[in-house]
């Protein structure tokens, strides 16, 4: 297959051609050439791409992803490491849960306020000991991006 300029891989793996640059820049894809302005790439590039969402969708920041790639860019996964994301998913999925159960009771709870409900209060005083925070989007989920994926972070996090 011939190679593919960066309009069609951004199109293909629906991702803004920043955000490919980007990912040149980190060291995880890498240009096979330029036609004019428009770099260049090997058609195996999308699965590299399908990789780098999949870690990304699951937690991993770019820098473990990049670490899961041997030299000659093929993937090198540490299964120990995915057990180890498996079981912080687990336990993020307990929280979230949690969380959403403790809302979904304020929400019907017959207190007068919810100030004057107990499972409320107990949220309340999660939140503020720190035991909620980051359930939602973890730190390693807000290192530096390309300025069009930091606003969107920015917006579902409501800073």
């Amino acid at each position: 297959m011939k190679e593919l300029d960066i309009a069609e891989v951004a199109k293909r793996a629906a991702v803004p051609a920043s955000t490919l640059r980007y990912y040149e820049e980190r060291g995880l894809i890498t240009s096979v050439g330029r036609r004019g302005l428009r770099r260049l790439f090997d058609p195996d590039v999308l699965e590299r791409l399908a990789l780098i969402a999949l870690g990304r969708a699951s937690g991993f920041s770019l820098g473990e992803i990049a670490a899961m790639f041997a030299p000659d860019g093929q993937p090198q996964i540490d299964r120990q490491l995915l057990t180890e994301k498996a079981d912080e998913l687990d336990q993020a999925i307990r929280k979230l849960g949690a969380l959403r159960d403790s809302l979904r009771h304020a929400a019907a709870c017959p207190a007068p306020s919810h100030m004057e409900c107990p499972t409320f209060r107990r949220l309340l005083k999660a939140a503020a000991s720190g035991a909620i925070k980051g359930t939602v989007i973890s730190p390693a989920r807000r290192e530096l991006k390309p300025s069009s994926q930091r606003k969107k972070m920015k917006r579902i996090a409501g800073t």
